[in-house]
Order: structure tokens, then C-alpha cells, then sequence
């Protein structure tokens, strides 16, 4: 998943994090207060501030503690509110001769916002489990969905049970053009 925005909800006013599937077909929105937009908004655009906010000091913290974060894991919605994971990793020492290591992760559970917040300051990859994004995506361009959708209607309608058996048995590149 990206950061694909940061809007705000006409109703109540809260911002909503967009957070985009790698297709770019799907977002989901995650509702969040004005504190944490500015957070996240301020690891967007100014990483590297004079005066550090507290996810700068987390990540100082992790630095310190030579940890690394490896990823962060959006896992599961329960009652209404995301929940998030922080995959960290032991740096490895310094060795004069690079070797795999294989210090396990560790798990630290946080809120999306905090764990979106640093993810986007140390450029780290954003996960969601496929049976979030299902349950709580919506489509980014739903006049693309529907057309998507018609074309595939016109397709079935006009195409024959035997035309359709062929066009399972032939190979991708002789599967255009199947109508009846």
C-alpha cells in the first residue's frame, strides 16, 4: 500500500488517510483526528525537522536501540478501528564481509496513524492484509469500474456457450475476437 492522500470528510469534518492498493484500482480510507494528519503530513513533506516530533524521536529511539523497521503490517479491523503492527529487525553489525543474518522480527502493535507516520519518515513499505483491503476498500474510479463491468455484461450476452468453451481452450493470444 502508498499514502495516495489525505482528504477531509465533508460530515465530520475528521481528515482520512487514503491508503492505495498497488493496482492503484482500490483505496481505503482511514479515519483519523487532525493530530495525527499533521503528523503524517509533516513526515511527508519535512522529514528531517530542526525540532523533531515524537515519531522523530521513535525513530531515534529505534536508531538508538539498532533496530530497524523492516515494515508495517495493517492485520485486521476490529469494531470499527484498524490495527497495525511494526516489524523490526536487529541491524546487523558491521562486518567487513557481508552475510545474510537471520535475527527475527519484532512485533510492536501501534495505531495506523502512528505506524503510518513513521513508516512514510523512514520510507519503509506499508502492508494491509487482502482481507482488509476487501472489507473496507473502495473503488478509486467507479465510472472505470462500471464500464469494466458493462463491457464484461455485452461480453456474456453475446457470446455463445460453444464460443465460450472455445475461446477456454485456446491460448491467451488467440482469445480475441470471440463473438457469435
Amino acid at each position: 500500500m502508498r499514502v495516495g492522500g489525505l482528504a477531509i470528510d465533508a460530515a465530520s469534518r475528521s481528515p482520512v488517510i487514503l491508503l492505495m492498493d498497488p493496482s492503484g484500482r482500490r483505496q481505503v480510507p482511514i479515519w483519523i483526528d487532525h493530530a495525527q494528519a499533521h503528523n503524517i503530513i509533516t513526515g511527508m513533506e519535512n522529514p528531517s525537522q530542526q525540532n523533531p516530533l515524537t515519531h522523530d524521536l521513535m525513530i531515534a529511539l529505534l536508531e538508538a536501540g539498532n533496530l530497524l523497521l523492516e515494515k508495517v503490517i495493517i492485520h485486521s479491523i476490529e469494531e470499527n478501528t484498524f490495527k497495525a503492527l511494526l516489524k523490526l529487525k536487529e541491524k546487523a553489525p558491521k562486518q567487513e564481509t557481508p552475510k545474510q543474518t537471520d535475527n527475527p522480527l519484532l512485533e510492536v502493535q501501534a495505531r495506523p496513524s502512528d505506524a503510518i507516520a513513521i513508516a512514510v519518515r523512514t520510507k519503509c513499505s506499508i502492508w494491509m492484509l487482502e482481507e482488509v483491503v476487501a472489507k473496507a476498500s473502495i473503488p478509486v474510479d467507479i465510472n472505470a469500474d462500471e464500464k469494466d463491468q458493462n463491457e464484461f455484461r455485452q461480453f456474456l450476452d453475446n457470446v455463445s456457450p460453444a464460443a465460450l468453451i472455445r475461446h477456454s481452450k485456446t491460448s491467451p493470444s488467440d482469445n480475441e475476437g470471440i463473438n457469435q
